[in-house]
């Protein structure tokens, strides 16, 4: 800051406070008050203390900061949300209703809270962040977050077409898989007893089905009952590919247990679509009992394609991971030993001396217990009579099942000019950015809990939360170079000899992660420390004591740190503030 004299021709010049700053490369200045009114000599102290040649404290008692709101991360989400033109996405007119949808994206980002705790954030009189000042929805409270929540309900479909258009062109691949979440409450139809994949048992939940593009970012989100079967989401998600995309050639690609050969039957296939998935264990099994699949070729490579009649106009591919059969058999032996302590103590109590255990009902029962909780009966021969139990290994299937560890067989109707043998193992390993973004759903972004009532919201709620993570997976990727994500995957894919073989590092990213410095020595942070570390930039506001001037406001001076997370998000730290 400096104090700025400007002459005027038939007036006394105007005493200005004013600020050099730095933006897009070229250096601006912007007026922060008029000190025109101010005696010469206080000026003078002013000018002598900004020069650094009186001590500041002279000027203790000529402003105050009335308020000092966590400024930099709302900066840095919001301004990318705009930069991704997420708002036009949201509704091409501003409103109200738009900006509290937008508050509502981004405070799940910052901080992910209820309706109530967001709208109190976002209330002038309440307020953790410079969020709600920024968008100006300071005066909001829970009900109108409802609201808007009642009015981005219906434009999802719009949304999700956009999303679509943007980031699925041509002939493209399209990834899906499902997760569930716990729900509060008992009046919503949505919320049913299932099976839990969040890990929470016991109570009522909602399944809901992901659609990302091959690079994992998110498309569309559909919320279906919480009792629904992962493989009957399918055909809602054929006819929105279909019908609501308009996508010329799509490859849906799932897991073995989404498309079944059922749904492919009945959904893929008559929808014209192509697709890739695994064979099961089973199927998996019978193609090497018939030697359609020679185990031995795994000596040589760890990949290899091969053709079935069983399998008419597909292709399967055949891969063995190494790393994975030593984890499946590791997990084996673990649980056969855990199932033999357990028969063994089942049969010490049938051969004890004092109250042996009796009756072949009883026993019966005893070991079933044992044989649901580690689900190795079927690697045992069980011999149980009124009066005594054995129990042996049956170490030719125990033997002809590790024989299958780390072997995955894919299927797949697309043809080789279009996904090559290496490509489609890569595609279906893709899979894996739909489960970053499920697990980011239920940490990051905490999709749970659901406290909403009616279908529309609970829809609402976590349609929100996929934009969410839409602002987040781009952020993260803008910003690799200074978190603890590899940055330059293309070398690291470079020195990786074979899509079956474990992803490796690349030489800056495990210089990161030894040195915990960036390429540009600054520290390494996790997306969430830095979100911490740009918090850290107010918004200021300043009122002079003098009654004649007006209240400014100062944004903080962004640190080296900060200012390279600007510079890579390419946004301003001073968004909202002129």
């Amino acid at each position: 800051m400096y104090v700025a004299t400007v002459p005027n021709r038939s007036s006394p010049p105007a005493v200005l406070l004013r600020e050099s700053y730095r933006e897009g490369g070229k250096v601006k200045n912007r007026t922060l008050a008029n000190l025109s009114h101010w005696p010469e000599h206080k000026v003078e102290a002013l000018r002598l203390a900004l020069n650094g040649t009186a001590p500041l404290a002279d000027l203790s008692s000529s402003f105050e900061i009335a308020r000092s709101l966590p400024h930099g991360h709302v900066a840095a989400v919001l301004g990318t949300l705009r930069r991704l033109s997420l708002e036009e996405l949201i509704c091409p007119q501003p409103s109200r209703r738009r900006d509290l949808v937008s508050a509502m994206v981004v405070a799940q980002v910052i901080d992910p809270a209820s309706k109530l705790a967001t709208s109190r954030g976002l209330r002038q009189d309440t307020a953790s962040s410079s969020l709600g000042e920024v968008l100006g929805v300071s005066s909001c409270d829970e009900d109108d977050l409802y609201d808007a929540m009642d009015w981005v309900g219906p434009r999802q479909a719009g949304i999700e077409d956009a999303l679509a258009a943007r980031h699925l062109k041509g002939g493209t691949l399209v990834l899906y898989d499902v997760s569930s979440a716990a729900f509060e409450g008992r009046t919503c139809p949505l919320g049913a007893l299932g099976h839990p994949k969040d890990g929470v048992r016991g109570r009522l939940q909602i399944v809901y089905g992901l659609l990302t593009n091959a690079d994992g970012v998110p498309i569309a989100i559909e919320v279906f009952k919480g009792n629904t079967g992962d493989p009957t989401t399918v055909s809602s998600q054929v006819q929105k590919i279909k019908e609501r995309f308009s996508i010329s050639h799509v490859c849906v690609v799932g897991d073995r247990g989404m498309l079944t050969k059922a749904r492919l039957k009945d959904d893929v296939v008559p929808a014209e679509l192509d697709y890739l998935t695994a064979l099961r264990a089973p199927e998996i099994k019978s193609l090497v009992e018939t030697g359609a699949i020679q185990l031995g070729l795994f000596d040589e490579t760890d990949l290899f394609e091969i053709a079935h009649p069983d399998y008419a106009g597909e292709r399967l591919v055949a891969a063995k991971n190494p790393l994975l059969a030593e984890e499946r058999q590791r997990k084996r032996d673990a649980l056969l030993a855990s199932t033999e302590r357990e028969l063994q103590k089942i049969a010490d109590a049938v051969d004890r001396s004092r109250r042996p255990l009796r009756g072949k009902d009883q026993i019966a029962l005893r070991v079933g217990k044992v044989a649901n909780r580690y689900k190795m009966a079927k690697h045992f021969s069980l011999e149980i009579a009124d009066a005594s139990f054995r129990f042996f290994r049956k170490e030719d299937q125990i033997a002809a099942e590790a024989a299958l560890d780390g072997i995955y067989v894919l299927r797949t109707s697309v043809s080789d000019d279009t996904l090559s043998v290496t490509q489609v193992v890569s595609s279906y390993k893709a899979l894996a950015g739909v489960e970053r973004a499920f697990r980011a759903f239920n940490t990051d972004l905490d999709i749970r809990p659901i406290r909403h009532r009616t279908e529309e919201r609970v829809r609402a709620h976590v349609f929100l939360r996929m934009l969410s993570y839409y602002v987040t997976l781009h952020m993260e990727r803008a910003l690799a170079p200074m978190l603890f994500k590899d940055d330059d995957k293309e070398s690291a894919e470079r020195g990786r000899t074979s899509p079956v073989a474990p992803a490796q590092r690349s030489s800056s990213a495990h210089r990161k992660v030894t040195t915990k410095r960036t390429a540009e020595h600054l520290p390494v942070h996790s997306f969430k420390s830095l979100l911490a570390d740009l918090a850290t930039v107010a918004a200021n506001r300043i009122q002079p004591t003098d009654a004649g001037l007006a209240a400014f406001s100062m944004i903080t001076t962004p640190t080296p740190v900060q200012r390279r997370a600007f510079e890579l998000l390419g946004v301003s730290h001073r968004l909202g503030y002129p």
